[in-house]
C-alpha cells in the first residue's frame, strides 16, 4: 500500500470539504476548486482530516492511492495559500507587459508575442524582467510557467531566454585534446 496515500490530510480553518461520487470539492479563502478522484480510491473526511482509502487491497491501486492523496493535498494547499512560480527574462530588450488580460513579450523575434492570460492565474511583472504567475491550481500555474518559458528557451552560452528564478544552466562538456 501507498506511504503517501496513508498520511491524512489536515484541513485548515476556514475550508470546507464536500466529498461527492468521484470528485473532491474544496471551498477556501481563495476560491473553489474540484478534484477528480482516480478509480479505485475513496475520500472520507473524518475530525478535520481527509483520508484516501483504496477499495480494496490491491497493488495496482496503490500508485493511485498516492496520487489521489497529493492532488487533494494539493488543492487544500491552493485555496488557503496559493501558488506561484517566478521566471526571469534575461537579455538586451527582451522585456514583458501586462495589457488587460494579455501579457506581451519582446523576447527578440521579429514580431511581439501576445500571450492570454488563462482564467484563474495571475501574473505580475516587475521591472519588466520578472515574472510572478500565481493562482490557486497547481497544475495550472506550473503549466502557464511552462508555456512561458517555453516561448525563449534559455541558451546556456549567451545566457539570454526565458529562466525560473535559480535555474542553473549547465554548459556542455567540451572535447579533450588527448
Amino acid at each position: 500500500m501507498s506511504r503517501i496515500g496513508k498520511k491524512p490530510i489536515p484541513i485548515p480553518k476556514g475550508v470546507v470539504v464536500t466529498v461527492r461520487q468521484d470528485v473532491v470539492e474544496i471551498k477556501g479563502p481563495k476560491g473553489t476548486l474540484q478534484q477528480a478522484c482516480p478509480p479505485g480510491i475513496v475520500f472520507e473526511v473524518q475530525e478535520g482530516h481527509i483520508l484516501a482509502k483504496p477499495i480494496r487491497e490491491d497493488r495496482t491501486l496503490s500508485k493511485f492511492h498516492g496520487l489521489g492523496r497529493s492532488l487533494v493535498a494539493n488543492a487544500v494547499k491552493g485555496v488557503t495559500e496559493g501558488f506561484k512560480r517566478e521566471l526571469d527574462i534575461v537579455g538586451i530588450g527582451y522585456r514583458a507587459e501586462v495589457k488587460g488580460r494579455q501579457v506581451v513579450f519582446a523576447l527578440g523575434y521579429s514580431h511581439p508575442i501576445v500571450f492570454d492570460i488563462p482564467d484563474g492565474i495571475d501574473i505580475a511583472i516587475e521591472k519588466m524582467t520578472h515574472i510572478t504567475v500565481s493562482g490557486i491550481d497547481r497544475q495550472l500555474v506550473g503549466q502557464v510557467a511552462a508555456n512561458i518559458h517555453a516561448m525563449k528557451k534559455p541558451d546556456p552560452y549567451k545566457q539570454k531566454g526565458v529562466r525560473y528564478t535559480g535555474e542553473v544552466l549547465k554548459k556542455k562538456v567540451g572535447k579533450t585534446g588527448a
